[in-house]
């Protein structure tokens, strides 16, 4: 028996690969299928059945295009009914991969069909147990996600169901088994991620604070519940897709990968009123980018921010990269979160552009040492784009806080007309800003390279928050 992780950190996603005797089983696959089809071909082996945990809502399963190139089944647990033909499992229903098992076991919380899988070796043993959303390391699904497309499904329904599926189903379960999650550290499917990902059983019932045998139901609500933000926009759009059905990756791969000249590229970006999406690094696009488009590194949680901060999934898309290899990359992980509508690239990139004698556009930036040094940085607006949890924890002192998955409805907090310093944690998120602020004809500001740490370098003076006192 082989069983792999699959891992994609700009995701925290996993997908898993089991095989026995020549059968393949693929669990919770991304949306491009080929890397799955051609580990099994190295192992001449056949992919049977395509195995999901619950409906995703963070990205746009494979098991469409999976089942279709290689024939094989899907399968969800009980009370999934999506749009497409699939084997709805049945609570502990057990499946044949070559000589291993596989049990399916109904655990309800997360979503209502969430369901788990235990891998049983070709000797009988009980190996490890897939938890899709149910179980992570450290953590547990997050119960709030389903009623942004099931009104009825509340997060305290959901948590409710969640306690009693862990302590029935999981808990009872051998400590010897390792636990294989879907998620990692820096996912909004939880809160609490461990950056490890996978663990025994046993050490998660010792360190996972949802496995506690103490806690009461109403404990555990209350702590589950508590601290939950608000789950980014494209995730019930998600959930949507998976249940509904999407076009093959292959069309829409076919569609993005149209290449335009400089002159063609600006009349479909005219005609069609596409979004400019500018994958370079952030960098690069300071020093120069085409007017009005926006800046998303590749580099970094591409598909998350697109998804963040494009409402529309059906946005028509034309990208600029470095080159070829970086447009196929970028449709792929725009594909992952459900934007299947990339139309095309300017062909040569940038570069080409600039030979064209085009408009160009800048952001201006300034090091940490150029702000300690601004005389009037005690009347000069700081606007710190990190998420709420990082400024809270230390923050320039006098800054304001304007997350980046906010500022489209905080755009009128910005100055118009005074000079501001903008910044993150690194330069990626603050250039993002810089770019939707420069197409909506902000002009008066600068970027800090290196952001949040480098700044913590100087002398500027910094506010930490401090927890009140609970008095007892």
């Amino acid at each position: 028996m082989k069983i792999e992780q699959i891992y994609t950190g700009c995701l925290a996603h996993a997908a898993y690969y089991l095989e026995s005797n020549g059968e393949v089983a693929i669990f919770d696959p991304l949306r491009e299928v080929q890397p799955y089809i051609e580990r099994a071909k190295k192992d001449n082996a056949q992919i049977k059945y395509v195995f999901e945990t619950h409906f995703h809502a963070d990205f746009v399963s494979g098991h469409l295009d999976l089942a279709q190139k290689q024939k094989a089944t899907i399968v969800y647990g009980p009370t999934a009914k999506p749009s497409f033909k699939a084997l709805i499992a049945e609570d502990n229903q057990v499946f044949s991969v070559g000589n291993c098992k596989v049990k399916a076991i109904h655990t309800p919380g997360h979503t209502m069909e969430s369901t788990c899988y235990l891998i049983i070796d070709e000797q009988g043993n009980e190996h490890g147990i897939i938890t899709g959303d149910t179980l992570f390391i450290g953590d547990v699904g997050r119960p709030d996600l389903a009623q942004h497309v099931i009104a009825d499904l509340t997060e305290d329904k959901l948590a409710r169901l969640l306690y009693h599926s862990l302590r029935e189903k999981i808990m009872p379960l051998s400590d010897d088994l390792i636990v294989y999650p879907n998620h990692g550290a820096g996912s909004a499917c939880g809160k609490n991620m461990s950056k490890e990902t996978t663990d025994t059983l046993g050490n998660q019932k010792k360190t996972n604070y949802a496995l506690n045998p103490k806690l009461t139901e109403d404990e555990f609500v209350t702590s589950l519940l508590s601290g939950l933000t608000a789950p980014p926009a494209y995730f019930p759009k998600n959930v949507l897709m998976n249940i509904q059905g999407y076009e093959s990756l292959d069309t829409v791969m076919h569609r993005g990968l149209k290449s335009f000249d400089v002159d063609s590229f600006e009349a479909v970006a005219k005609e069609t009123k596409a979004l400019l999406l500018d994958t370079r690094k952030a960098s690069e696009f300071a020093k120069g980018f085409i007017p009005n488009s926006i800046n998303i590194g590749l580099e970094s949680n591409f598909a998350m921010w697109v998804g963040e901060l494009i409402p529309d999934l059906k946005q028509q898309i034309l990208i600029i990269a470095d080159n070829h290899e970086k447009v196929e990359e970028a449709i792929i992980r725009l594909s992952r979160v459900g934007y299947d509508h990339a139309i095309g690239y300017l062909e040569g990139g940038f570069e080409s552009w600039i030979k064209n004698n085009k408009p160009v556009e800048t952001v201006d930036r300034i090091t940490a040492h150029d702000l300690q040094d601004l005389e009037e940085i005690h009347e000069t607006p700081i606007i710190d784009v990190r998420k709420k949890s990082e400024y809270e924890s230390e923050h320039l002192a006098g800054a304001i806080n304007i997350p980046l998955n906010e500022i489209s409805n905080r755009i009128a907090e910005f100055p118009k007309n005074d000079y501001f310093i903008l910044h993150c944690a690194g330069g990626y998120r603050s250039m993002i800003a810089a770019s939707i602020l420069k197409q909506k004809g902000f002009k008066n500001f600068a970027d800090v390279i290196g952001g949040f740490n480098e700044i913590k370098l100087t002398n500027l003076p910094r506010t930490e928050f401090v927890c009140p006192t609970t008095l007892l």
